[in-house]
């Protein structure tokens, strides 16, 4: 009866089938669905999001000094500029720099203090980290808790030359040769002094998640190596590190992404950019472009090589990644 009754013709006065109405209705709750929650999320992705990176590539080709509503198109000249701009080719290479040794020191670091507290404590009985090694999750992840401006001010004072503590510490043991040292002020120690701020302040935050990782690998493994005799260090590269590979690469991108920014670290250390620039971050230019100099559109064209930059090492943490065999290992899976 089911049957025939929904093969029946339409009925009179031309109403649709109950079968079509209904199928009509799945479809505009489809549509409803994808508006809702595909179409709105993607409506505000452009405005705050593409919208602005145009807005901002188009403000980068003009002379706009940022407090007026007139400016003159100038193409690609500030971009050419930029790139005969020593001060601006100096900050980015310390950006470079930055990008280098932040992301790699603070990784070993924090992988170092995650498997110590993890896995890399009494090699008889279960596998477990060493001795008080909540006390050391705590301690290594308090200065992540504290702002980046607060520490950059207080390691500012810390390295004060007259009144600072690391001075006045390492003069009261006996070595007089760093009283009144500047070691911000020093073109030699201005950037390892800062990049050790920057490394101190990320480095627990790092630890606790490398922690996670590898505590989701079981530990099944760990004993295995352990009853093939396999040491610590020939554990922590044969069988962590590959384990916890993907979170080191987000990781990687992540502190890259940070010190190719470090804007206020730098600035709360060296708002000036330190001896010859030493400290100088392309952030930190753009910032004394736009205003100081008032300088908004050639600002904006720094930006710009600021964002390019920034997927380019991302791109080459990926392509390095996939070359050293870690898409061919996810694909083993």
């Amino acid at each position: 009866m089911t049957s025939t009754m929904t093969s029946m013709p339409p009925a009179a006065g031309g109403r649709p089938r109950p079968a079509a109405r209904q199928r009509r209705m799945a479809g505009r709750g489809r549509l409803s669905f994808m508006a809702v929650f595909l179409g709105l999320p993607l409506a505000i992705y452009l405005i705050f999001v593409i919208y602005p990176f145009g807005q901002a590539l188009y403000y980068s080709m003009t002379d706009w000094s940022g407090f007026t509503t007139t400016h003159n198109f100038v193409g690609l000249g500030n971009f050419t500029k930029l790139f005969q701009d020593d001060i601006f080719m100096r900050a980015l290479g310390n950006n470079v720099e930055l990008a280098i040794v932040v992301p790699l020191v603070t990784i070993v670091l924090a992988l170092v203090i995650a498997m110590a507290v993890t896995v890399n404590g009494p090699t008889r009985g279960s596998i477990r980290g060493i001795s008080g090694s909540g006390f050391y999750r705590v301690v290594s992840f308090f200065p992540y808790a504290v702002p980046a401006i607060v520490i950059g001010l207080i390691w500012a004072q810390v390295y004060d030359p007259s009144a600072g503590l690391l001075n006045a510490s390492l003069t009261k043991i006996g070595l007089s040769g760093f009283e009144n040292f500047a070691w911000l002020g020093e073109t030699r120690t201005a950037m390892p002094a800062s990049m050790f701020v920057i490394i101190w302040s990320f480095v627990g935050f790092y630890t606790v998640l490398f922690v996670a990782a590898i505590k989701g690998i079981p530990a099944e493994i760990y004993e295995a190596a352990r009853m093939d005799g396999a040491g610590r260090f020939r554990t922590a590269i044969r069988i962590t590190l590959p384990l916890v590979r993907d979170t080191v690469q987000t990781a990687y991108i992540y502190l890259g992404i940070l010190a190719l920014d470090a804007f206020v670290y730098m600035q709360a250390l060296n708002p000036n950019g330190g001896p010859n620039n030493t400290t100088l971050t392309m952030s930190q230019d753009l910032f004394n472009t736009a205003f100081r100099k008032g300088e908004f559109g050639y600002a904006t064209a720094m930006g710009v090589v600021l964002a390019v930059v920034t997927l380019l090492f991302a791109a080459i943490v990926f392509a390095i990644n996939r070359l050293t065999g870690g898409g061919e290992r996810r694909r083993g899976r």
